[in-house]
């Protein structure tokens, strides 16, 4: 993990590239498949950024997150071999829980879909949930990028109407 005082807090972005056997018949990303690259690309992006590895992590101490909840809006098709952006924010850092907003566009900036992912940070062993370590909640407030809507179908208005 990277030293606190190096990191930096703003949206992390990544490219990805629609593939074959993550389409539909007509050459759409499949729904379900929409979370698998926001999630690939979170994990990627926090790796590079902050040297933060979540599995590594969850195996050498045991805690992790689970998905609580996901609130996702299709915009536009992700078409086959086309390239996109994710952007990926954490929104909301509580002790417990924390919710991340994942963005994904067109090589125009175009939005095509939006995703507020929430967890809850829990031990494995126990199957409980439990705060996150000082350390990890220090991060978590540094690098938090609130929005100022706090309704999905708000937020997602208002990053339609800027694009």
């Amino acid at each position: 993990m990277k030293d606190i005082d190096s990191i930096i807090a703003q949206p992390l972005s990544s490219r990805a590239i629609i593939r074959f056997q993550d389409c539909d018949p007509y050459g759409h990303l499949n729904n379900g498949r929409y979370l698998d690259y926001f999630m690939n690309a979170r994990e990627d992006q926090v790796l590079g950024a902050y040297d933060f590895d979540i599995y590594h992590y969850s195996r050498t101490s045991g805690f992790g997150w689970v998905v609580a909840q996901n609130h996702i809006a299709y915009l536009k098709p992700a078409l086959l071999m086309e390239e996109v952006n994710i952007q990926s924010q954490l929104l909301v850092s509580k002790p417990k829980f924390i919710q991340l907003e994942m963005r994904m566009f067109d090589q125009k900036d175009r939005l095509k879909s939006l995703l507020w992912a929430q967890f809850v940070h829990v031990d494995i062993r126990q199957a409980k949930s439990v705060p996150h370590s000082e350390e990890l909640q220090k991060i978590f407030d540094k690098v938090c990028i609130p929005v100022e809507e706090k309704d999905f179908n708000e937020r997602l208005a208002k990053l339609n109407a800027m694009g």
